[in-house]
Order: structure tokens, then C-alpha cells, then sequence
């Protein structure tokens, strides 16, 4: 934890620790106040097309839906 008199003066290797994923708390006095983290810490990068072929949707579900279906669903 580090005072904001602190985090003033060493801003720059409060970042760097930030980067590298540890969590940086800035204190007013005693009282904890704010947690510097680094944007993207965690986060993986996306990967198009991960799922395909993972879901398959078949063919029936673009039919029209019955009256039964509709009156289920409240929509006639």
C-alpha cells in the first residue's frame, strides 16, 4: 500500500508493477483509497472462429412456427 505522496513521487514504477500484475493500492493516510491495475491485465487476446463447427442450428429452426407454437409463445 502507498500513500498518494508516495504514489506521486514513484508513478512510473507504480505502473510498471501495475503491468506486470500486481495490485498496486494507494492509500489517503491509512485508508485505502483507489487500486491501480493495468488495462488488459488478464485479458486474453480473441481468437476468430474458435467455435465453429461448435453449435450446429438445424434447418427446421428457420421454418415458420405453428399456430400451436405461436399461442405458446403468446405472439398470435
Amino acid at each position: 500500500m502507498y500513500t498518494v505522496h508516495q504514489a506521486k513521487t514513484n508513478l512510473s514504477r507504480l505502473l510498471e508493477e501495475a503491468e506486470k500484475g500486481k495490485e498496486v493500492v494507494i492509500a489517503r493516510g491509512k485508508t485505502p483509497v483507489a487500486k491501480l491495475v493495468a488495462i488488459g491485465c488478464g485479458h486474453k487476446q480473441r481468437t476468430p472462429g474458435k467455435f465453429k463447427d461448435a453449435i450446429t442450428i438445424k434447418a427446421s429452426f428457420f421454418e415458420p412456427m405453428t399456430a400451436a407454437e405461436l399461442r405458446e409463445w403468446s405472439l398470435e
